[in-house]
C-alpha cells in the first residue's frame, strides 16, 4: 500500500443516516506541489506545450472530507449525486470545480451510483502554480475509488486523472516525480535522487495577485522560441543532476532549480524577481517560481532565519502575503 492510500481515512464502520441508509466518511489530505525543475520544450502536435519537470508534493495542503450515503435498494437506476461545500467563500463550488468534475468523470467511467457530499478545507492559494485544483480532483478520484471498491486500477485511474488536467496524474504518486509530455507521462524520480529532496524544508510564499496559466503559455507561444528549452537539452540537464548520485558528495537540490516560465512572467510581474533577488542578496537563498506562478518558494537550511525572511517578504509584498513553512514529501 502506497503512502497516498494511507492518507485516506475511512470510517471504521458505516453509520446510519437519517433515513436509515448506511453512511460512510473519508478524510483525504490534498497536498500542494512545487516545480523544482520546469523546462517548457515547445508546442506539441496536439497544441499543448511539452515539458520536462521535476515536481514534488509538500506537507502543506487542503483537506477533503467525503460523506457517502448508499442509495436504498432498487435505486440503482438513479444517477450519482454529488455536492460540494468549501470554507473559502470565494472558491466556486459549482460544476466548474475540479472536485465535482472528477466525481462526474469517475461515475461515467465506472457506472457507479451513490450520493456523496464533499467538503473542502481550502488552504492552497488559487492561481498560484501550486496545483491546488488538480490535487483536489485527484483526492476526489481516490476517495470515490476506495468507496466503490476500487473498480479502477492504477493505470485507468492515471488515464482519468490526465483527462481532468495536465497536473493531475502527479498527485497519484507519494513523492517527487518527473513529468513529461503535457504532464500526463509521470514516473517516480530515482530513489537516490528523490532522497536528496525528501524532507527538505521549504518556504512557500505568494503575493496578493495570481497569474493565469493560460496567459503565460500564450505569451510564451507568441514569443517563440526564446522561452523554450529543447527537450534534449532539458533531459541532459536533468540527467546530469540525477546521475551525480554516483559522486561522493552529490549536488544539493539547489543545483536542480530551474523554471523556464520565469522569463515571460517576470517581464510583466516585476515584484517577483525583485523579491527573489533580495532574498538571494540578503539571505543567500536560491528562490524560484513554482509552475506559472505567482507563488514562489525557497529551500531552507536548518539555520535559516525564517522569521526574518518572512518579515522581509511581507515588507516587500504586503502584510497579507501568504507564507507557509513546510517540507518536501
Amino acid at each position: 500500500m502506497g503512502a497516498n492510500e494511507n492518507k485516506i481515512r475511512l470510517a471504521a464502520r458505516p453509520r446510519m443516516g437519517v433515513n436509515g441508509d448506511p453512511v460512510s466518511t473519508a478524510t483525504i489530505f490534498s497536498p500542494a506541489k512545487i516545480n523544482l525543475f520546469l523546462a517548457i520544450t515547445g508546442r506539441q502536435a496536439d497544441g499543448f506545450h511539452g515539458l520536462v519537470s521535476v515536481v514534488a508534493p509538500v506537507a502543506f495542503g487542503d483537506t477533503l472530507h467525503v460523506r457517502h450515503r448508499s442509495q436504498e435498494p432498487g435505486a440503482g437506476c438513479r444517477e450519482a449525486e454529488f455536492t460540494l461545500g468549501c470554507d473559502d467563500p470565494d472558491l466556486p463550488t459549482d460544476e466548474s470545480n475540479l472536485v465535482l468534475r472528477a466525481a462526474r468523470a469517475f461515475a461515467k467511467a465506472t457506472g457507479w451510483r451513490g450520493e456523496v457530499n464533499f467538503r473542502l478545507e481550502k488552504r492552497i492559494p488559487v492561481s498560484a502554480g501550486l496545483g491546488g485544483g488538480s490535487s483536489n480532483a485527484v483526492a476526489a478520484l481516490r476517495a470515490l475509488n476506495g468507496i466503490a471498491g476500487k473498480p479502477l486500477d492504477a493505470a485507468r485511474l492515471a488515464e482519468l486523472a490526465a483527462e481532468l488536467g495536465s497536473d493531475c496524474p502527479l498527485f497519484l504518486h507519494d513523492g517527487p516525480v518527473v513529468m513529461r509530455g503535457r504532464g500526463e507521462r509521470v514516473e517516480p524520480l530515482p530513489a537516490q535522487a528523490a532522497a536528496r529532496l525528501r524532507g527538505r524544508r521549504v518556504l512557500i510564499f505568494k503575493p496578493g495577485f495570481g497569474i493565469s496559466t493560460a496567459w503565460a503559455y500564450a505569451k510564451m507561444a507568441a514569443e517563440v522560441p526564446r522561452h523554450y528549452l529543447p527537450a534534449a537539452d532539458a533531459e541532459a540537464r536533468l540527467a546530469m543532476w540525477i546521475e551525480a548520485d554516483e559522486l561522493t558528495e552529490p549536488p544539493p537540490a539547489e543545483e536542480l532549480l530551474f523554471n523556464g516560465m520565469e522569463s515571460v512572467v517576470y517581464a510583466k510581474f516585476l515584484a517577483l524577481p525583485t523579491l527573489l533577488d533580495v532574498l538571494h542578496e540578503e539571505f543567500g537563498l536560491a528562490a524560484r517560481m513554482s509552475g506559472s506562478g505567482s507563488a514562489c518558494f525557497t529551500l531552507l537550511q536548518p539555520d535559516s532565519p525564517v522569521a526574518a525572511i518572512t518579515a522581509r517578504i511581507r515588507e516587500l509584498w504586503g502584510s497579507g502575503t501568504f507564507v507557509t513553512d513546510t517540507q518536501i514529501s
